[in-house]
């Protein structure tokens, strides 16, 4: 264990969160490793030991990255169609591997910064209140 592991996340701001989750880095200590794979989370941090069974980003990263690649993408594609016309294997040949690049290269960060920001904010499942009539 480290000095850094007994501090509270309230101590912690919004961009250092941030700046843990971009790194990839457990969102308590800032230390660990959060990834054990490309995009397959460990078990629980190295350093402090937080489990990370709390973790559930769901479709969320997925859903920001393809709705960024896909105005870059859309966007340059369309200057060009315009612009020079080119054939449609030039299309194929120029979008594809920036469609790879823009989705499959931020997707890992893009995670981590969700995770680190639902511990931070101690995001939860939304839960129904009983309220008496």
């Amino acid at each position: 264990m480290n000095d850094t592991a007994g501090t509270s996340q309230s101590e912690t701001t919004v961009l250092q969160s941030a700046m843990r989750g971009l790194a990839c880095k457990c969102p308590r200590c800032g230390q660990g490793k959060l990834y054990a794979g490309f995009l397959t989370l460990a078990p629980a941090c190295d350093r402090c030991g937080l489990d990370y069974a709390f973790i559930d980003t769901g479709d969320g990263p997925a859903i920001f990255i393809i709705m960024l690649a896909g105005a870059i993408v859309v966007g340059c594609a369309l200057v060009v169609e315009v612009k020079y016309q080119p054939p449609f294997w030039l299309h194929a040949a120029l979008w594809l591997p920036l469609i790879l690049a823009t989705t499959l290269l931020p997707l890992r960060a893009m995670k981590s910064l969700l995770i680190a920001l639902q511990f931070h904010h101690k995001a939860a499942p939304g839960r129904l209140i009983d309220r008496e009539k």
